[in-house]
């Protein structure tokens, strides 16, 4: 059994996100982490970030589903297997 950890690239986040957000819903019982990384400052917040997405256990089929999904959406998708 892998471990399979997606990082997506958001880099107009606020015109992404909630295309993303609903994909994120779709396969919500197939993540088991979701860490999200931006830059943010008191009055400011960057236009880009990264999510991170760790498919649970078992579910490698549907975390490829959505990081094709992903990828169709436009956005920088790497994926790490360990």
């Amino acid at each position: 059994m892998s471990k399979v950890i997606l990082g997506v690239m958001l880099k107009q986040r606020v015109e992404s996100s909630v295309k993303f957000q609903e994909l994120l819903s779709e396969y919500g019982c197939y993540i088991s982490t979701r860490i999200g990384l931006h830059t943010a400052g008191e009055g400011s917040c960057s236009p880009s970030g990264i999510v991170l997405l760790e498919i649970a256990d078992s579910c490698e089929a549907k975390g490829e589903e959505l990081e094709n999904k992903l990828i169709k959406m436009e956005l920088d998708v790497q994926k790490m297997v360990f």
